[in-house]
């Protein structure tokens, strides 16, 4: 029987070059390095790092100053870290159903929860790429106009996506965008973020809040002593290490092969799936960089789940929605049936292995289990 993970880094010597240029002085300043290089790759206008997807997520809410009673609309199919951080600044996260096919925010609904949420206090729209796969930002964008709110994405499975020809980070209609190079959150090497943003402002925002807002600049009274400083704002400790810069550095430059590897595996399990009884592949709207394969399984996904467990074959949920869980059930009593399409998806979805290391042989392996998996299902 092989063992298979959900997921396993990609490392070579690369990556130790760069930790190791660190270490030994060569190069001090990587988080600079890190941004300029993540700009040009998603041919964004600023990028800023953070110490973790989380802490970029919760930093882009600073720097749109989110304040109390705010209300932010999101995806009932994020990751919690979502509404996690609107909550922490004792501001709402307002819920919408999603797409059963893309999994993505479901622009009309989203237009409806918009219209029945009219407030002063609405601030913005948070938009979820699920799976790799970019949400329809055009129709999201004339919803988000209409209602005069901004747009946020969360980009934390898309770094490299394409949506109508240009990456996703620099899209000029979106306030902030999010990214993470550490989406699969189990067992990390690695802890970063990136914000891009089309405006100046906001980049020079998150920059100061990052670091304590301290600020040294503008004391000529003390000549070229740098070490004297000012705090002047309420700031966090979300800057990034050398060392995960580092890191980061040889993992962005061989981001293209990772996604040029994952949709070759998508491919095969595309064709070696299809018409596989009570298994559904992914259906493809945009672009689709499969940073999540996700199955849908129409019989017990549980057993099913388990059945591949036992053959070695781990598997993940991509995501658990949002109303289901404890906090925001109760916070807000809301009912398991109050988003449908997100619920049906739930109990039927299934994350297949797709990492850029997994052989063709360990893919066959892993189609060959489900195959068998679902013959016995009737």
């Amino acid at each position: 029987m092989q063992e298979i993970p959900f997921f396993k880094p990609s490392i070579d010597e690369s990556e130790l070059k760069q930790i190791k240029d660190v270490l030994n002085q060569v190069e001090t300043n990587k988080t600079k390095t890190l941004e300029e290089e993540f700009s040009n790759y998603t041919q964004s206008s600023f990028a800023v790092s953070t110490s973790s997807g989380t802490a970029a997520m919760h930093l882009s809410m600073m720097s749109i100053e989110l304040k109390r009673g705010d209300k932010i609309v999101c995806s009932v199919n994020a990751f919690p870290a979502v509404a996690e951080v609107i909550r922490h600044f004792d501001a709402e996260p307002i819920f919408v159903d999603i797409d059963k096919d893309d999994f993505n925010i479901d622009p009309e609904k989203l237009d409806v929860v918009l219209t029945k949420s009219k407030h002063k206090k609405l601030k913005a729209v948070f938009v979820t790429h699920v799976a790799g796969q970019p949400a329809p930002m055009d129709e999201i964008y004339d919803v988000a106009q209409k209602h005069g709110v901004l747009v946020i994405e969360d980009a934390s499975n898309a770094m490299g996506a394409i949506y109508n020809g240009q990456m996703i980070g620099s899209l000029p209609k979106t306030t902030l965008t999010t990214f993470s190079f550490s989406p699969h959150s189990v067992n990390n090497i690695v802890n970063a973020g990136v914000i891009t943003t089309p405006d100046e402002e906001l980049d020079k925002r998150a920059r100061l809040l990052r670091n304590h807002a301290i600020v040294s600049e503008g004391w000529e009274k003390y000549g070229d002593l740098d070490y004297v400083y000012d705090v002047v704002d309420i700031g966090v400790k979300y800057d990034l290490s050398q060392l995960d810069a580092a890191f980061c550095i040889a993992q962005l430059k061989k981001n293209d092969m990772f996604l040029k590897r994952r949709k070759e595996i998508a491919a095969i399990y595309d064709k070696e799936l299809a018409g596989t009884p009570h298994i559904s592949t992914p259906v493809k709207k945009r672009d689709h960089i499969y940073t999540r394969y996700i199955i849908k399984v129409d019989k017990n996904r549980d057993s099913f789940a388990r059945e591949l467990a036992l053959k070695g074959i781990r598997t993940g949920l991509n995501y658990i929605p949002i109303h289901l869980l404890s906090y925001y059930k109760s916070k807000y009593n809301l009912r398991i049936n109050d988003f449908p399409v997100a619920l049906t998806n739930y109990q039927q979805i299934l994350s297949l292995p797709v990492y850029p290391s997994l052989s063709n042989d360990e893919v066959m392996y892993i189609c060959e289990a489900v195959k068998d998996i679902a013959k016995t299902r009737v």
